[in-house]
């Protein structure tokens, strides 16, 4: 499987969370990274000029999005955790979160 866009992460992103616990970064990329499916070599492609990976900066955006949303908040560095809002989004079953799903 080819590594994911940000927007077909989000859903499986916001997922990890619905246990309301805190998460730290490393611990969702592990698991993002077993849900896709992706290889070692897919996980540690680079972006183009070679400061991260393409799997960590995909996760970002989505990150940034999910947050700017109001879905997950940070309570702390390199630590998210579901709010409210999120835990109501994942009740409704989305078949997928997008930008259009988040306007």
């Amino acid at each position: 499987m080819p590594i994911p866009d940000f927007q077909t992460i989000m859903l499986p992103l916001l997922q990890i969370f619905a246990d309301e616990r805190e998460h730290s970064t490393h611990e969702y990329i592990d698991k993002l990274a077993e849900h896709f499916s992706l290889t070692d070599q897919e996980i540690n492609e680079m972006i183009p000029s070679g400061t991260q990976t393409t799997f960590y900066n995909r996760i970002g955006w989505a990150k940034t999005y999910l947050s700017k949303s109001g879905l997950l908040e940070m309570p702390r560095r390199s630590y998210h955790k579901i709010t409210e809002r999120g835990k109501k989004v994942l009740k409704s079953n989305p078949a997928r979160i997008d930008m259009i799903f988040l306007k």
